[in-house]
């Protein structure tokens, strides 16, 4: 565009030797370009609403006679619309490359996002087995927590059979609501009522993250969606647990049952780096028993 324009500078600069005819055309050209600027703005905004950049293009009331120019104003008026419309051009593209760097910042945002969430939907949806095909877990079994003098809630007639069944599950009330609410969701869990054991498990974790029933419940919280089927939300629990209470007692046994939940998800590969985790980091925790079951475990995932 400035190559136009400076050749119509120059043919503007030559046009007092020119006849009016080639100044005419000349004013039809720089004409030409202010209605090409224009229709260029309508496509940049196409809403208009003051986002335009009108260029000035009134003559001076009084021309300065510039040397080497004609005494008469009819140049000095097509210089003036050239640069009007040179300056408009710089404008509309500092708006344009602004807007460009804000749309690739909103697109970098967006992405990071989408990453974000597909990553977290594949972890809680992606990789399921139906319930009553899962695979019978090895590995130590849960310890039986210690014994307490419940109540017992009488049922209501009429309720829902998973309700009646909870209702019928002792509540321990030694005045530990950590110790207690364990108690309560292991002996849900052993009832086979998970989605009960699931949410007084995670009442425990969540409320008495200092308790030492918390690595407990957690580990617990993971192993009732193992027996549910839903071998993805048991790797978020087991690693959770890992991750909240790395000192806590169950940590051993959350990284074991999490290599097992791998292997349910056809992940062999990240399953062998959990247990070369495990021996790594709880070398010194480790039972006979656990050991054991860990190689059996890498030997099922065949890990090198």
């Amino acid at each position: 565009m400035r190559i136009v324009l400076a050749a119509a500078l120059v043919a503007a600069t030559l046009g007092f030797a020119a006849p009016a005819q080639a100044q005419s055309g000349l004013e039809g050209r720089v004409g030409k370009l202010e209605s090409e600027m224009r229709a260029v703005q309508r496509k940049v905004f196409p809403g208009g609403a003051g986002m335009t950049v009108e260029p000035q293009i009134t003559a001076p009331q009084a021309p300065i006679a510039e040397p080497g120019t004609p005494a008469g104003g009819g140049l000095v008026d097509l210089t003036a619309r050239v640069s009007a419309l040179e300056a408009g051009v710089r404008n509309v593209t500092g708006q344009v490359e602004q807007a460009n760097y804000r749309v690739r910042q909103l697109e970098e945002a967006f992405n990071a996002y989408k990453t974000a969430t597909d990553a977290r939907l594949k972890a809680l949806e992606g990789g399921g087995v139906p319930a009553g095909d899962a695979p019978a877990v090895g590995g130590p079994a849960e310890a039986a927590p210690p014994p307490v003098t419940p109540t017992r809630p009488a049922a209501s007639a009429g309720a829902d059979p998973a309700r009646a069944a909870a209702a019928g599950i002792e509540r321990p009330k030694t005045g530990d609501e950590a110790e207690d609410g364990y108690v309560y969701g292991y002996r849900l869990w052993q009832a086979k009522l998970y989605p009960e054991a699931e949410a007084a498990l995670k009442t425990v974790a969540d409320k008495f993250p200092k308790h030492r029933r918390a690595s407990y419940a957690q580990n617990l919280l993971g192993r009732a969606y193992l027996d549910e089927g839903k071998p993805n939300l048991a790797t978020l629990a087991f690693y959770d647990s890992y991750k909240k209470f790395p000192d806590g007692e169950r940590a051993p046994d959350s990284l074991f049952y999490l290599a097992q939940a791998l292997v349910q998800l056809k992940k062999p590969a990240d399953a062998c780096k959990v247990y070369s985790e495990l021996s790594s980091v709880y070398a010194g925790k480790i039972t006979t028993a656990m050991a054991a079951d860990i190689a059996k475990g890498r030997a099922a995932a065949k890990c090198q």
